[in-house]
């Protein structure tokens, strides 16, 4: 028997996706979105956290193409995830995203998409053949269990 799966973060999915508004409070700041706050996380620059801050949720992408070219924290790489965890878990902590999320029920969550990402999701293109870590769709399914049982039951090890 196949699960069932939700293979893109659009329409009534897009609260799934990281451009979805949903105030986040972190490292001092309130973000539109978590792509807001996951890109200020990327430096310790308070000046460019401010920037990203005061970008507004229907500028997510301006706030992703402005943290390519930032200086990275020096740990960025071994803390990008446990980064994401925990914005996801401040997103879906309550309210009708959380009812949202645990809606999902068993679905696998997968954040496929056009444009090469591998690492947080699964590109489709007939290039990358749909073998992406899909890092996104798992923190999300780990995000869910951790709500419905208040404790983590699958640690993601990257």
């Amino acid at each position: 028997m196949n699960q069932e799966c939700i293979a893109e973060f659009k329409n009534d999915y897009s609260f799934l996706s990281n451009f979805y508004p949903s105030y986040i409070l972190f490292e001092g700041f309130v973000y539109p979105t978590v792509e807001h706050a996951y890109v200020a996380a990327k430096s310790f620059d308070s000046v460019f956290k401010i920037m990203i801050a005061e970008l507004s949720e229907y500028q997510a992408g301006a706030a992703k193409r402005l943290g390519k070219n930032v200086t990275l924290r020096p740990n960025w790489e071994k803390i990008k995830v446990q980064i994401m965890r925990e914005l996801l878990l401040k997103k879906f902590k309550g309210g009708s995203l959380k009812e949202q999320l645990l809606k999902t029920e068993n679905k696998i969550l997968i954040e496929g998409n056009h444009w090469h990402d591998n690492f947080w999701g699964s590109c489709v293109c007939q290039k990358c053949g749909d073998r992406g870590q899909n890092i996104l769709g798992l923190l999300l399914m780990d995000t869910r269990e951790e709500l419905k049982h208040g404790k983590n039951l699958f640690p993601l090890v990257v």
